[in-house]
């Protein structure tokens, strides 16, 4: 369950309120669910309400399994008691149970006794148990004895299970606020208003958890100052927050099927034809239009401004076992303690380009051959510790995430993420090993190979899921380079990416939210098989062919000034005075040539001409450009 240090949470709420969707995307990523269904069927009759359990059966995914306690209200009871440790019990729901413990059919009965047996299950109950119930005080009174009787039941079994539980939570209208433990201080960032939620799509990402282990405590390591971000005169600024989040004692749940936004769809296109009406002497911009076409959807205008303020932030955790062969031992650290230093590769080029550098350390990562490379707690808190970090960048006005890493084994287990979502073969997608004096080692190249064969073939059994998947082959970098990515999607912030863990942590963030993968701008490949599959799995065209291998991030840092160029180039030509929207002229050109007005104001002749005799008539065409951008 993702409720990290929780082991029963009670799930509050009004009918339609999203309460059991809320409950179910607890326990989503939990490997063994068992889901406890209290209320009785009901009338032959009653369609409506046959209806009702039909889509509560609809949404257990095929891994789950059931099992039913209408019989007897006592049996629940037994049922927490006897549940194992590793398994998760969702219990839907209590107003179900108290119908049945009122039932005539099961009278006479104690209710009283009962429900102090039910609360005293939950408090000795070894497994990690959700608990759904309707949330009846804020109603009416009823006006019936027995509409009475069931409210004043319901009351007490909500009470007494509350105090039996280690979390409460009320959800009202799909918002979830949690209860208990309560929230000690406020929400720190302004929110908007959220996107309405409805039963079929409810919020999946709340706050829930507890502070990152000390494992990946956030360092404060800023290189660089980058320059201030331009202020925002109309328009949604580029990192507002796009969803209200409720702020509770505890960190963030992240879910898979979160609904993030989408950059803008309008803008890309728009942006990209108003590049054929500039004023420029040549074709145009070739490939590099893509990157005003990025600029201005994830911008929200069409006439999108080159980045100012870049932050790099630099992934340093290391892989045990044969992942890292052929590396020296403690190079790694060498490089993220240079980089703290501002120098190094990536730190001057950072320099150049006027980008603060982030190094940021991540939890080691066991060998993966033989065991999880993380546990399932460390794999939640490194994505909350990511997001947080894009969370930190948006509200220090970044307006460019650069994501790099630096740590030995990190090309063999962005392989094995790669094979488990992907499909890929282990050798296609492993670049050759380059010792430090610029050979190749081959017998280190088998031995990382050996080792993602024998991960997958370990976890050939495991779920599939991104959090199962960060957990057994990931490792702590990948984790939080997907938190990163979901993070930055969250707060409209585009990642430029480089090289296999940001690709790799891109695969990964598409079962938690689809929506990362159009946030990100893929520089160059660098020549890296395992970057050339995921840029095409994610549909991500690299911009340039360099075949730069100056470190993950460095190569990135290299295009950066070129595309800051383009988009400032776009941004400041004015439309070509033929569109009837310049007047610019050249002084000289007027001066000397007395017809140079009236020449560029008359028409152009596009008459064709006339053939000196049989055949085709030549018109130079094969001279013209052969892109289709107006040629000056």
């Amino acid at each position: 369950m993702s409720v990290d240090g929780w082991n029963t949470v009670l799930v509050l709420g009004g009918i339609r309120s999203g309460k059991s969707e809320f409950a179910e995307s607890l326990v989503t990523d939990a490997p063994v669910v068992r889901y406890v269904a209290t209320a009785p069927e009901g009338d032959p009759e009653d369609t409506e309400w046959a209806t009702r359990l039909a889509a509560h059966r609809a949404r257990r995914p095929g891994s789950w399994t059931t099992e039913e306690t209408t019989e007897d209200p006592r049996r629940l009871a037994d049922v927490l008691a006897s549940a194992e440790p590793n398994e998760t019990l969702l219990v839907d729901d209590l107003g179900g149970w108290v119908t049945v413990l009122l039932d005539p059919d099961h009278q006479p009965a104690d209710d009283v006794a009962t429900i102090a047996e039910l609360a005293e299950a939950i408090r000795a109950c070894s497994a990690r148990v959700v608990l759904v119930s309707p949330e009846v005080g804020l109603s009416l009174v009823p006006t019936t004895p027995l509409g009475r009787a069931f409210t004043d039941a319901l009351g007490a079994a909500n009470r007494a299970v509350a105090d039996a539980a280690d979390a409460v939570v009320l959800v009202v209208a799909g918002q979830p606020v949690w209860l208990k433990p309560a929230a000690t201080e406020p929400a720190a960032t302004a929110s908007v208003p959220a996107a309405p939620a409805t039963a079929s799509a409810p919020i999946r990402a709340i706050l829930a958890d507890a502070e990152p282990t000390p494992e990946v405590q956030l360092p404060d390591v800023l290189t660089h100052t980058p320059p201030a971000a331009p202020s925002q005169e109309s328009g949604t600024p580029w990192a507002a927050p796009t969803m209200a989040l409720p702020m509770v004692a505890t960190g963030l749940v992240i879910q898979p099927g979160m609904e993030l936004p989408m950059p803008d769809e309008y803008a890309g296109p728009q942006a990209v034809d108003r590049l054929a009406t500039l004023d420029v002497p040549g074709a145009g911009l070739g490939v590099l239009d893509r990157v005003v076409g990025f600029a201005a959807a994830t911008q929200g205008t069409s006439t999108p401004a080159a980045w100012g303020s870049v932050r790099v932030l630099l992934l340093h955790g290391d892989h045990a076992g044969g992942a890292s062969a052929g590396t020296v031992a403690g190079e790694s650290k060498r490089r993220a303690t240079q980089a703290r230093a501002g120098r190094g590769a990536l730190a001057r080029l950072a320099a150049e380009s006027g980008a603060s550098l982030q190094v940021v350390d991540t939890p080691a990562s066991a060998p993966m051959e033989e065991q999880p490379a993380l546990t399932p707690e460390q794999v939640e808190s490194a994505l909350r510790y990511g997001w947080r970090l894009a969370e930190q960048a948006a509200d220090a006005g970044v307006q460019l995430l650069v994501l790099a890493a630096c740590g030995a084994g990190t090309e063999a287990a962005a392989a094995a993420v790669l094979a488990a979502t992907a499909g890929a073969e282990p050798p296609a997608v492993l670049g050759r090993v380059i010792t430090d004096s610029g050979e190749i080692d081959d017998a280190a190249w088998m031995i990382r190979c050996a080792a993602v064969r024998d991960a997958l073939h370990r976890t050939r059994r495991s779920p599939r899921g991104a959090k199962d998947i960060l957990a057994e082959l990931g490792g702590g970098d990948l984790a939080v380079a997907t938190g990163v990515l979901l993070g930055a999607t969250a707060r409209r912030v585009p990642v430029l990416l480089d090289g296999p863990v940001g690709v790799a942590a891109g695969m990964v963030s598409r079962d938690l939210a689809g929506q990362a993968r159009h946030w990100c701008l893929l520089a160059d490949h660098g020549g890296h098989p395992a970057v050339r599959l995921a840029a095409d799995v994610l549909g991500l065209t690299p911009l340039l062919d360099l075949r730069l291998d100056l470190g993950e991030g460095a190569n990135a840092l290299v295009a950066l000034p070129l595309l800051r160029s383009v988009l400032a180039l776009s941004a400041a030509l004015p439309a070509h005075p033929s569109l009837g929207d310049g007047d610019e002229t050249d002084p000289a050109a007027e001066s000397t040539d007395p017809g140079y007005a009236d020449a560029d104001l008359a028409e152009p002749d596009y008459a064709e001409p006339e053939p000196a005799g049989p055949g085709p008539a030549s018109t130079g065409a094969d001279e013209q450009p052969t892109s289709g951008w107006r040629a000056g």
